[in-house]
């Protein structure tokens, strides 16, 4: 009887294990992202300095169809994203030029955060 008692606890045990793992889980729908807004990103002050630096390290301006804007995003394929130096700002994101405008983009999802007017 004892051991009954303890194979039925054993079982009911095992069968909410991945019940309580999804529940411990947050997670995005398939085919979203989640971009964190309060990440640093490059001060308007800084624009113009942070545009000389761009073209003074001659990135190349990668062409796509479409308008570039906040939550555009970019193809997986030739588009090179740079790490953006330290003296502008520490962040997460990547810098790129994109139809001529630079813009930070989100590395994993490859969405634009900011577009550097």
């Amino acid at each position: 009887m004892r051991n009954n008692i303890l194979a039925i606890v054993a079982v009911a045990a095992a069968a909410n294990v991945p019940i309580l793992a999804h529940a411990q889980t947050v997670g995005v729908a398939p085919g979203t992202s989640v971009i964190v807004e309060d990440a640093p990103r490059i001060a308007a002050e800084s624009y113009p300095a942070f545009r000389e630096y761009v073209i003074g390290e001659r990135i190349p301006n990668h062409t796509i169809p479409g308008t570039i804007a906040v939550g555009t995003v970019l193809p997986d394929d030739g588009v090179t994203f740079y790490d953006v130096p330290p003296s502008f700002v520490a962040t997460p994101y990547r810098y790129t030029v994109v139809n001529g405008e630079t813009v930070l983009v989100e590395p994993r999802t490859r969405r634009i955060v900011q577009v550097i007017e």
